[in-house]
């Protein structure tokens, strides 16, 4: 039985790009767009599961910190 979903904790990475990390799982990956971000949480899913216990939904949580003058 597959589970519900898994959360990605995603942000801007130091060296540029962005890296996802996973909420309880040992899954990390990193990319130079969002895009091609996408695509590596999914394939990095796909080889963390077997089939029957893959995730329906990826969910991906983006944290970005802004800085304002006062």
């Amino acid at each position: 039985m597959a589970a519900g979903e898994i959360i990605f904790l995603v942000q801007p990475s130091p060296e540029g790009g962005y890296e996802a990390r996973a909420l309880g799982h040992a899954i990390f990956t990193e990319a130079d767009t969002l895009e091609e971000l996408k695509a590596r949480v999914r394939d990095a899913v796909r080889c963390h599961f077997d089939e029957d216990e893959r995730p329906a939904i990826i969910r991906l949580h983006r944290v970005e910190e802004e800085i304002l003058a006062a």
